[in-house]
C-alpha cells in the first residue's frame, strides 16, 4: 500500500527527467548534501555539445531581458515545498455548499500547493500587486515577497528570522527586487491558467513598463492582449501633470488557441442592460408565455422617454428562453454562397433559398443552428427563415464564432455596429476611483482600506472575457480588500453565470503595521483593527479581507438577479501550514526501540481528521471545493468526497470488516491511516481486499 507524498511537485526534478528522456548521456545523479537523497542532475557541457550545431563555443549575444536574482527566482519557483492546506470551518460561509476559495498564506507556497489540484483550471487571473512605490513592497535580504498593505517597519524579521526591508528608490536593487517577486509568482501562476485563460495585472508608472517585458518572457510576447488604461481622476494638486491613470495589462495562456476558436469579446451598450432587466421581471410574470412577455415589452417600449438608450434597441422585441433577440439576414455575405434544401418544419417543402446563398456553408452546420434555435422560419416555405441576435448573445450566434461566411475581422454582412446592442471594448476606459473607496467605506462601515479596485469595473471585465461559459475559475492570489470576490458574485447576479473565486491573502500583522504607519494609512490600519475587535477576531489584514466577502455576499443575495445564478456566495476558508506529519531527522543508530515505537504513528497531535483529509486532497490533485460527506461506520468516521470519487478513514482500529464494507462501496480511491489498523494482518490484507471486491480502487495510506 503506497503513502501519498509530502511535498509540493518538484518541476526542477521533473524537467531535467525530461532532459534525460531526450538526451540519457547529460544527465546523472548526484547526492544531495543537506538531506542525503539522490536527485537528478545536468551535465550542461555535455548538453551544450548535443545541442551544439556549429563550432563557435563561448556566449552568444541574444535579445533577452535579464536582472540580478532572475535565476535565484525561478529556482524559487520551481523548488518544491513541505506545506499543506488546513481547512477553518468555522471562518468560512457555507463551508459543505460552496465552490469558492479563501487560502490565507504567502502567495507563492499557495501557488505551489495547488499546482496539482488547479493545473491547467483557471480561466482568469487577476492580480493587483503591489506596485513597488517604496511604501507597498517590501522584501526579505535573500528573496523578495509581496508587502503589506500599509507601511513595515523597515529592519522588523518575519517568521523564518529574515531581515524585512522597506524597498526604496534609494536601494540599488530597486527594480529587481521587485521583479524577482514577481517572476517567481507569475511563472508558477500560468501553470494554473487554461490553455484559453486570461490574465490581467493592474499596475501603474512606475512598473508599467518593467511588468510589460516580464510578462513577455513568462507568457510569451505574441500572447499580448491588451494594455488598457483606466482613468481614475483627475489629481489638481499635481506639479506638472495629473497622472490619474492606472494600466491593466492583459495576456492569454495562448491567443492563437482564442483566434483559432474564433472567441470574440463583447459588451452590452446602454440600454441594454435595462431591456434584459425587463424581461426577466416579465418572465418572472408570465413564464414561459413568451408572446405575453413580448406584449409587455412592446408596450414598455412605447412608454420609454425619447432619449432613454434602450429606446433605440426596440428591434428586440421578440422573446424566447434566451432573452430578447431580433431577426438578422440568413444569406451569404457578397453573395455566391451555397445553395441546398432546407425544409420547412410545418409544410415538409424546401424553403425558398436567398439570392446570396446560405449564410451556413453546408447542410449540416444549417442544422446545427437550427437545433440550437437560432434560426426562425417564415409561416410557409415561400420565404426563407432568418438568423436570431439576441440582445445577450449566446456563444453559437456571436458573430464569426460558428461560421466560416465572416471576414477574419469577425465583420458582419449587416454593417453598422450602431444595429447592434453589444460593443467591443476600448482600450480607455474612466471610473473615478472615489466610487470604490465611498462604497467599500458604507460596507464596512468606516474606511478599512486605502485603494480598492472596483468591483464593477473588474465585474464587467470577468463577463467581457468568458463569452463562451458560466461556470469560469477565477483567481487573486494578490487579495486585499477581496473586490475580486465580489465582482465574481456580481457578475453572477448579473449575467447570470456561476463563476466561482479562489482568493489568496497573506496574514499580515494589522498591529505591527499601526505601530509604523501615519497619516491616512494609520487611520486605515486602527479602523479596520476596530472592526475586527468588534468580532473578536484575529487583527490580521485577511480577516479584513474576509469580512468583505461575507457582507457583500449578503447585499448581492437581496437584489434582484439573474435566475441562471445559483445564489453561491460562500467560501471555504483554507490556511497554509506545515504537514500534518512530525518531522523525524534520528539515524537508525540515534533512536532505541522505545523512541521508535513511538514515532511509529508520527501525526502531530494538534491535527484533526479534517486537516488530514484536505492534505490528500491536495496531495492527490483533488477539487478543494468538492462536496464532503461524513459518516459513522462500524463506529468509525468515514469522509465521502463526490460521493465515491474518494473515501477516507483516519481513525485507529480499523478492522477487516470496515475494509471489506468500504471496499464493497468501490469507491475510485481510497485512504487510510497508516497506523490506523488493529494488527498487521489487517494493513497487510487491504490491498487484497480491494483487488477481490474493487479492482479499480487506488488504496493508499497517510
Amino acid at each position: 500500500m503506497d503513502k501519498l507524498k509530502m511535498h509540493s511537485p518538484d518541476l526542477s526534478q521533473e524537467n531535467i527527467a525530461k532532459i534525460r528522456d531526450l538526451f540519457p548521456g547529460c544527465v546523472t545523479e548526484a547526492r544531495d548534501e543537506a538531506t542525503g537523497q539522490l536527485r537528478l542532475a545536468v551535465d550542461f557541457d555535455q548538453l551544450r555539445q548535443e545541442l551544439s550545431d556549429d563550432l563557435v563555443e563561448g556566449p552568444q549575444e541574444r535579445y533577452q531581458l535579464d536582472w540580478p536574482g532572475k535565476k535565484q527566482a525561478l529556482v524559487t519557483a520551481n523548488a518544491p515545498i513541505a506545506k499543506t492546506l488546513r481547512p477553518f470551518k468555522d471562518e468560512s460561509v457555507s463551508f459543505d455548499e460552496t465552490k469558492n476559495l479563501f487560502i490565507e498564506g504567502d502567495n507563492l507556497d499557495v501557488l505551489k500547493i495547488l499546482q496539482d489540484s488547479y493545473l491547467g483550471q483557471v480561466k482568469i487571473i487577476y492580480i493587483d500587486p503591489p506596485y513597488n512605490t517604496g511604501k507597498d513592497f517590501i522584501y526579505r535580504d535573500d528573496f523578495s515577497t509581496p508587502g503589506q498593505q500599509f507601511a513595515i517597519e523597515a529592519g522588523e524579521k518575519d517568521e523564518g528570522g529574515s531581515r524585512l526591508v522597506a524597498n526604496s528608490d534609494s536601494s540599488g536593487r530597486y527594480h529587481s527586487d521587485w521583479m524577482s517577486m514577481m517572476y517567481a509568482r507569475l511563472t508558477v501562476a500560468k501553470r494554473l491558467l487554461r490553455d484559453d485563460g486570461v490574465i490581467m495585472v493592474s499596475i501603474d508608472d512606475y512598473e508599467q513598463s518593467a511588468l510589460r517585458k516580464l510578462m513577455d518572457q513568462v507568457f510569451g510576447e505574441r500572447n499580448f492582449v491588451a494594455q488598457l488604461v483606466w482613468e481614475k481622476g483627475r489629481k489638481n494638486d499635481a506639479k506638472f501633470f495629473s497622472v490619474g491613470h492606472e494600466y491593466l495589462i492583459i495576456y492569454a495562456r495562448d491567443v492563437a488557441l482564442l483566434r483559432e476558436r474564433k472567441e470574440i469579446w463583447r459588451e452590452e451598450k446602454p440600454g441594454a442592460r435595462d431591456i434584459w432587466d425587463e424581461s426577466i421581471r416579465l418572465r418572472s410574470l408570465h413564464g414561459d408565455d413568451f408572446k405575453a412577455i413580448e406584449a409587455d415589452l412592446s408596450k414598455w417600449y412605447s412608454d420609454l422617454p425619447k432619449a432613454h438608450p434602450a429606446k433605440k434597441w426596440a428591434r428586440y422585441k421578440r422573446v424566447d428562453k434566451n432573452g430578447p433577440w431580433r431577426d438578422r439576414d440568413i444569406s451569404w455575405p457578397g453573395g455566391d454562397g451555397p445553395r441546398y434544401d432546407v425544409i420547412h418544419p410545418v409544410t415538409g417543402k424546401p424553403c425558398a433559398v436567398p439570392e446570396a446563398g446560405w449564410r451556413y456553408s453546408s447542410p449540416a452546420e444549417m442544422q446545427r443552428q437550427i437545433k440550437l434555435g437560432l434560426v426562425e422560419f417564415r409561416d410557409d416555405h415561400t420565404e426563407p427563415p432568418f438568423r436570431k441576435a439576441h440582445i445577450r448573445p449566446i456563444p453559437d450566434e456571436i458573430d464569426g464564432a460558428p461560421t466560416d461566411a465572416d471576414d477574419e475581422d469577425g465583420s458582419d454582412e449587416d454593417g453598422d455596429d450602431t444595429e447592434f446592442a453589444t460593443q467591443v471594448r476600448g482600450s480607455y476606459f474612466y471610473k473615478q476611483s472615489q466610487v470604490s473607496v465611498k462604497y467599500l467605506r458604507n460596507l464596512m462601515g468606516s474606511k478599512v482600506f486605502t485603494n480598492p479596485k472596483d468591483h464593477e469595473e473588474l465585474a464587467k471585465l470577468i463577463s467581457y472575457v468568458t463569452p463562451n461559459e458560466k461556470s469560469a475559475v477565477i483567481m487573486d492570489f494578490f487579495a486585499g480588500s477581496s473586490s475580486t470576490a465580489e465582482a465574481v458574485f456580481r457578475a453572477n447576479a448579473t449575467y447570470g453565470s456561476n463563476h466561482r473565486f479562489i482568493m489568496v491573502q497573506l496574514p499580515e500583522d494589522l498591529e505591527k503595521a499601526e505601530s509604523s504607519a501615519s497619516g491616512t494609512a494609520k487611520k486605515t490600519v486602527q479602523a479596520a483593527i476596530k472592526l475586527l475587535k468588534k468580532d473578536g477576531r484575529p487583527l490580521v489584514l485577511s480577516e479584513v479581507s474576509k469580512e468583505r466577502i461575507r457582507r457583500s455576499g449578503k447585499a448581492v443575495i437581496g437584489e434582484p438577479c439573474d435566475p441562471g445564478w445559483a445564489k453561491d456566495v460562500g467560501f471555504r476558508v483554507l490556511k497554509v501550514d506545515t504537514f500534518n506529519m512530525q518531522d523525524v531527522y534520528y539515524r537508525p543508530d540515534q533512536i532505541d526501540q522505545k523512541d521508535l515505537l513511538a514515532d511509529v504513528d508520527n501525526i502531530k497531535p494538534d491535527r484533526t481528521a479534517e486537516d488530514l483529509l484536505f492534505q490528500v486532497l491536495v496531495d492527490w490533485g483533488v477539487d478543494l471545493t468538492l462536496p464532503i460527506q461524513r459518516k459513522t461506520i462500524q463506529g468509525k468516521t468515514v469522509f465521502f468526497v463526490d460521493g465515491n470519487a474518494l473515501v477516507a478513514c483516519f481513525e485507529t482500529g480499523v478492522t477487516e470488516e470496515l475494509v471489506k464494507e468500504l471496499a464493497g462501496r468501490e469507491p475510485l480511491r481510497v485512504v487510510f491511516r497508516d497506523s490506523g489498523f488493529v494488527s498487521d494482518a489487517v494493513k497487510i490484507n487491504v490491498e487484497q481486499v480491494f483487488r477481490q471486491v474493487s479492482p479499480a480502487t487506488d488504496v493508499k495510506s497517510i
